[in-house]
C-alpha cells in the first residue's frame, strides 16, 4: 500500500502488511480482517495527493525512529499520535500506516529513504517540511535522549527536504535538553 501510495507500484512487493489477508501479523479471525479492509478502503478513498503526502509522512517519522535500528512502542504510539493531527487520520487509519511504514522503512530503507523524503519535500509547503522535522525530533526524543546516530539521521532528513542550516539549527535548539551530547557535557560539570 505504502509502495502504491508513494506512486512506486507493486514492483519489489513482499508479502507483508501491504496486503492485509497476507501478513502474519494480523489475528486471523474475520472481524478482524474485516476491519483492516474497510480501514483499507477509507484510506484508498482519499485522494491520492493527500495518501502520498501522509505515507510520506509515516515513512520518514518510521526513519528517525529506526535510526537506532530498534522501533520502541513508544515510538509508534508517537507516531500515530502525529499523524492523527498532521495527516488527518483517524486511530484506526494511522496504526495501520505506522505499522506500513514501520515495515517498509526496515525492508527498504537504504534504497528508498532519500526518494520518499524528496518526494515529501515536492509535496509539501514549507510549514508542512518543518512540522516533519519536528516530529521527526519528537520521535527521536521519545525516550527523553537524542542520540549521535539519530541527530544524524534527523539532519539527513533535514537536508533533503530542503531544510536551511540555520531553521534545523532553530528546531533543534528546542530540543537540546534531549541531545546526549548535552546530557553527558551536564553530567560532567555536576561531576
Amino acid at each position: 500500500m505504502l509502495r502504491r501510495f508513494l506512486g512506486l507500484g507493486a514492483e519489489g512487493r513482499t508479502r507483508s502488511a501491504a496486503d492485509p489477508a497476507e501478513s502474519p501479523s494480523v489475528a486471523a479471525s474475520a472481524e478482524e480482517t474485516e476491519t483492516v479492509r474497510r480501514i483499507v478502503q477509507r484510506l484508498d478513498a482519499m485522494p491520492q495527493e493527500h495518501a502520498r503526502f501522509v505515507a510520506c509522512f509515516a515513512y520518514i517519522l518510521s526513519r528517525a525512529a529506526n535510526a537506532d535500528l530498534a522501533v520502541s512502542d513508544d515510538e509508534t504510539r508517537l507516531m500515530g499520535k502525529l499523524l492523527v493531527e498532521f495527516g488527518g487520520l483517524d486511530e484506526g487509519q494511522a496504526v495501520l500506516v505506522v505499522e506500513i511504514a514501520k515495515l517498509q522503512s526496515q525492508l527498504y530503507g537504504a534504497t528508498e529513504d532519500y526518494l520518499v523524503t524528496r518526494e515529501f519535500a515536492r509535496l509539501a509547503t514549507d510549514e508542512q517540511r518543518l512540522a516533519l522535522l519536528r516530529s521527526c525530533f519528537l520521535v527521536a526524543a521519545t525516550d527523553q535522549t537524542i542520540t549521535a546516530d539519530e541527530a544524524s539521521v534527523v539532519n539527513e532528513i533535514a537536508r533533503e527536504l530542503g531544510v536551511d542550516r540555520p531553521t534545523l539549527n532553530a528546531v533543534r535548539e528546542e530540543f537540546v535538553d534531549n541531545l546526549s551530547v548535552i546530557q553527558r557535557m551536564r553530567r560532567e560539570e555536576q561531576a
